[in-house]
């Protein structure tokens, strides 16, 4: 597809998310099944949740559209759940683990935020007021569970890791 429009550039972008929000679908169960961190397990069931409203969502618009939803791979979001696999394959202090995965949730939902905030956008400029506010839903969900995720980090997750770090440094230097 020639890419010589607004027009096509978002439905394309839009196309890229659904793909990128059916990938999630997929990976935040194995994310919530390998945390230890229960307030975390529970924030990863919460955002899988609400990632299917998301590909519901997408799927309003583009029956909107009269598209397609499907036809592109979103190969942003497939490396960033790649990188997000080799922390779940790792071996461990569980807390440590959970700080990992963290990071990798938080590019994740860094990326989705830049995604919607440009869809968006785009929806806004092209008139498309009702695919502009449903966007604007599930970016200001995708920037609430990045707070969630730096909360849950800065609260529990991170500061027990450090305790297992210096507990560990403790007892190799005995």
């Amino acid at each position: 597809m020639k890419l010589d429009t607004l027009q096509r550039l978002y439905v394309e972008e839009l196309r890229d998310l659904y793909n990128a929000e059916n990938q999630l679908l997929k990976a935040l169960p194995k994310m919530a099944k390998a945390v230890s961190s229960q307030e975390l397990k529970n924030a990863f069931e919460k955002h899988l949740e609400q990632t299917e409203r998301h590909v519901e969502r997408l799927e309003d618009i583009f029956q909107e559209l009269d598209q397609n939803p499907k036809g592109k791979t979103c190969h942003g979001m497939k490396g960033l759940v790649e990188e997000g696999s080799e922390i779940l394959k790792e071996e461990g202090d569980r807390s440590v683990l959970d700080a990992g995965i963290i990071v990798a949730a938080q590019k994740v939902e860094h990326y989705e935020i830049a995604s919607y905030g440009s869809v968006r956008t785009f929806a806004g400029l092209l008139g498309q007021k009702k695919a502009a506010e449903l966007l604007q839903t599930t970016l200001d969900e995708e920037s609430e569970a990045n707070e969630l995720l730096n909360g849950l980090a800065g609260s529990i997750v991170n500061p027990e890791a450090l305790m297992e770090s210096e507990l560990a440094g403790v007892s190799r230097t005995n």
